[in-house]
């Protein structure tokens, strides 16, 4: 069924809206979880448009040349556009408490203070003070390798990527794509299709996991399917910086 709603009121407050438990349950089970619809089809054709500004990015990325798939992405400089700016700001309060639970029970430290900005200063301090926020674009037969997005020792436990064009309407292929290496078993797969202005939180490495050892390292990657026709926009919240 399509989400017809249309989301209205400050950005905190629409992320604010979503179940937070049931999301908290959907990422220990599953390392990701799909939040109800945050951007109305206008305010995502205004985020997937700022790809043509070019003066609000640090760089761009050809995955092709790297040999990290094929399409383009690019990162922002740390003069953030607003929307930007303001869904970041919006979703780490949300998450904190998640990255603190897993960090305990796996027995690592929670190095996150309550503010955003203190923990990007850490992060500067330590050397990882380029901007990490990306927008990327996929056209037909473009592909992202399966990956994780660490860019120093400073890391955050999870991301948020959201969806900025309709699937089966704008393109078709492009699903979000997770592997879970599982303790002592074969790999664990999952794919989820990002509806336009979803928001789907999912793990940067590795996430708990209960054995009968106790808890255990699962480490996860992420990538997008092939896109098979039109064009794919997303928007990737990083909630570290780069070095």
């Amino acid at each position: 069924m399509i989400d017809t709603t249309r989301p209205a009121g400050p950005v905190d407050r629409r992320v604010d809206d979503n179940d937070w438990a049931e999301l908290a349950d959907e990422l220990h089970e599953y390392g990701n979880a799909l939040t109800r619809r945050l951007l109305t089809p206008e305010e995502c054709r205004k985020v997937a448009d700022l790809y043509d500004e070019i003066a609000c990015f640090r760089t761009t990325v050809d995955m092709a040349r790297h040999r990290f798939g094929s399409g383009q992405y690019r990162y922002f400089s740390h003069d953030l556009p607003a929307p930007v700016r303001e869904w970041r700001e919006a979703f780490y309060p949300r998450l904190l408490p998640i990255a603190r639970d897993w960090a305990d029970k796996l027995g690592k430290p929670a190095p996150w203070p309550d503010s955003l900005g203190e923990w990007l200063g850490m992060c500067h301090e330590a050397g990882q003070d380029r901007s990490a926020q990306i927008l990327l674009r996929y056209g037909p037969g473009d592909w992202n390798a399966l990956h994780r997005d660490v860019f120093g020792d400073m890391l955050f436990p999870l991301q948020v990527v959201i969806g900025l064009d309709a699937p089966g309407e704008d393109f078709t292929g492009g699903e979000f794509l997770m592997t879970e290496q599982r303790p002592r078993a074969q790999s664990r797969g999952s794919s989820t299709t990002l509806p336009q202005g979803h928001g789907l939180v999912f793990t940067t490495r590795d996430r708990p996991v209960a054995t009968k050892r106790g808890w255990s390292n699962a480490p996860m990657r992420h990538g997008v399917s092939t896109v098979r026709s039109g064009r794919r926009h997303t928007l990737g919240l990083v909630f570290h910086d780069a070095a």
